[in-house]
């Protein structure tokens, strides 16, 4: 007793999470699901729906395009073995190409997972996983000890062990839950469905003439009705002879006493351009993504641009390229060395402009800045001697 007690509350000097072993109590050794379909959200948003789409592409495109400068203990470093793994990771993909898998998974799923080849207990490559087919396995303190990578029926065991372990797991913030994170999706599912509805009702509304229904009233004396024959029949015709894109406007002929009585619905209820762009600016909302950046209706001038395109860059890629590579490299630190910093470099980013010129002009202004100081405040090592040291 004494010691389930003592490993499921470990003493504070242990240096293990407290809350870690009432977690494992639930769930040591078992796979833990994933909430919500992966696979329902991949269709719906990114295959379907053309917001979602482009503002995954635009986040993930421009995340993976910005550069990835290494440091240690403060020098940057233009030759380095994990700059070349990074460079290329596999021999199927680029650094570019491998990254955007990464934060494509990350945005789609709120979950991404990288693989690591070792050879003689170094990285030597990497892999993107699906996130649909892997499962977190918690362990005896109750974090992942283990995930299970399954393929049909087919199934791959990573244990989490050795210098760097075979799995890299990046989350988005999840408040929830203890083990998987949170796609933008979810957040803006309502948004999507809206969207996607509205879609599909005008794309019905123009395979049936791109105008309300009517009604077809059969007025014969006597208050005679159709039969089943004769209603079938009519509604056959009028399916084969006059619904769909190509007989829009076609005349309708009548006969045996029958009326028609069109039917139009008010301005307000045939108002979804409306509800789209709310929708649609929702989405964006929910990935960070600046609506004027996905040509959606709004002050669409070039210095609105081209503030959006700073703030796009400022509050969503900066942030996310920041996180991911200050995971990889603390993962892959055991097999490069400590104090290597990976991070990305702000001067290549052409949105920024405006502000490095800024800055750099401030910091060219100061007389009380030594060369070296100013070198440093803009982000730049101090000058070599010729002894190599600074």
């Amino acid at each position: 007793m004494l010691d389930l007690i003592s490993r499921l509350w470990p003493r504070p000097e242990a240096k293990a999470s407290r809350a870690g072993g009432a977690i494992a109590l639930y769930v040591a050794g078992r796979p833990v699901w994933t909430p919500r379909d992966y696979g329902a959200l991949a269709r719906e948003g990114f295959q379907k729906n053309p917001v979602v789409h482009r503002a995954v592409r635009l986040v993930v495109e421009a995340a993976a395009a910005l550069p990835l400068s290494l440091t240690e203990k403060g020098r940057s470093l233009d030759a380095h073995p994990l700059l070349a793994l990074m460079a290329r990771p596999n021999p199927r993909e680029g650094g570019a190409r491998f990254l955007e898998g990464v934060y494509g998974h990350l945005l789609v799923s709120g979950n991404a997972y990288v693989e690591a080849i070792a050879l003689d207990g170094a990285p030597r490559e990497l892999y993107t996983l699906r996130p649909d087919r892997m499962r977190v396995v918690p362990g005896a303190k109750g974090w992942p000890a283990a995930y299970d990578y399954t393929v049909g029926t087919e199934s791959v065991r990573f244990v989490q062990d050795g210098a760097v372990p075979p799995i890299l797991h990046l989350t988005l913030f999840h408040p929830t839950d203890d083990h998987y994170g949170l796609s933008p999706m979810e957040a803006a599912a309502v948004a999507l469905d809206i969207h996607n509805a509205a879609a599909a009702w005008n794309k019905t509304l123009l395979d049936n003439a791109a105008r309300p229904s009517g009604a077809l009233v059969f007025g014969s004396p006597g208050g005679a009705r159709l039969t089943q024959t004769q209603f079938e029949r009519l509604k056959a015709d009028l399916e084969e002879s006059y619904q769909g894109a190509a007989n829009a406007g076609r005349p309708l002929i009548l006969d045996g006493g029958l009326d028609w009585k069109p039917l139009s619905l008010s301005p307000k209820d045939m108002d979804f351009i409306e509800a789209k762009n709310s929708a649609a600016r929702e989405i964006a909302l929910a990935f960070g993504v600046p609506p004027l950046l996905l040509g959606l209706p709004g002050d669409n001038t070039h210095a609105n641009y081209a503030e959006a395109n700073r703030a796009f860059y400022r509050q969503t890629v900066i942030p996310l390229v920041k996180r991911t590579a200050e995971a990889m490299a603390h993962w892959l630190a055991p097999a490069f060395g400590d104090g290597l910093r990976l991070e990305p470099d702000l001067d290549a980013v052409e949105a920024l402009a405006s502000e490095r010129e800024s800055l750099w002009r401030r910091i060219a202004a100061a007389p009380f800045l030594t060369a070296d100081e100013k070198r440093e405040a803009v982000g730049y090592g101090r000058r070599m001697g010729e002894d190599g040291a600074p």
